[in-house]
């Protein structure tokens, strides 16, 4: 092993066991709570419901673990300090993702359970005045003498 890979093999090793925990851990959390806001969504159809939830969970973890990979790529640490710095900077790129698919997730949950309160709204109510111009003759309940 050249002594420039030294160091980096355990940065490889620490980083891809926290970014599968970190990718794992953050999308069953992201399962349990959106089953939540689904199921007010869809109410009417639960099984839709789930199978939309499992729908995000699998685009999150191709996501994730994806980027992840992308990630692993590093300059050869030569001394410790650089293969901490190195683990230091993918591991916080990958959290930059983690929490901008997080909020990305949130949003997307937000504008679906709009959507169907919105589906769910009453008509608008008609107006029930005149702008402009002289106001319309009303009938009178009583009439003139």
């Amino acid at each position: 092993m050249s002594p420039t890979a030294e160091y980096l093999v355990p940065v490889y090793l620490v980083y891809g066991v926290t970014a599968v925990l970190l990718t794992l851990w953050l999308a069953r959390t992201l399962f349990s709570n959106g089953a939540v806001f689904l199921s007010d969504v869809f109410a009417d159809n639960p099984k839709l419901a789930g199978a939309v939830n499992r729908l995000l969970v699998v685009g999150f973890y191709l996501f994730n673990l994806g980027y992840a990979c992308l990630l692993l790529k590093a300059e050869p640490a030569v001394t410790v300090v650089g293969a901490i710095e190195t683990l230091a900077y993918k591991l916080g790129a990958l959290l930059l993702s983690l929490g901008v698919m997080h909020f990305f997730n949130m949003y997307l949950f937000h504008r679906i359970r709009r959507r169907a309160q919105l589906t769910n709204l009453p008509p608008p109510a008609t107006h029930h005045y005149h702008l402009g111009g002289p106001a319309p003759a009303v009938a009178s309940a009583f009439p003139a003498r």
